[in-house]
């Protein structure tokens, strides 16, 4: 299966912002680790974007899974982009 990365913005105020959508966002993720799509997830250190790899079907699967997420929806990320990546290594 095809894996994917993506990177992400926050928004400017993103420690208030994300308070009543992280709980979700949080099970969320979960959910997707569990089901093995989501292999990894994160913020940078300075909290202005985020990384991910994805193991998924497609890059379509990856753009839905982000836009489901209640960070998307509550405007938490502000922008992302998604490449398929190859393992090198």
């Amino acid at each position: 299966m095809p894996k994917y990365v993506a990177w992400g913005t926050y928004c400017d105020d993103v420690m208030e912002t994300r308070a009543p959508f992280r709980h979700a966002h949080l099970d969320g993720l979960a959910a997707q680790k569990e089901s093995g799509v989501l292999v990894t997830l994160g913020p940078t250190k300075d909290v202005t974007k985020f990384f991910a790899i994805y193991d998924a079907a497609d890059e379509a699967t990856v753009r839905q899974l982000i836009e489901g997420d209640s960070y998307w929806k509550g405007n938490v990320w502000t922008e992302y982009s998604v490449k398929e990546w190859i393992q090198a290594f």
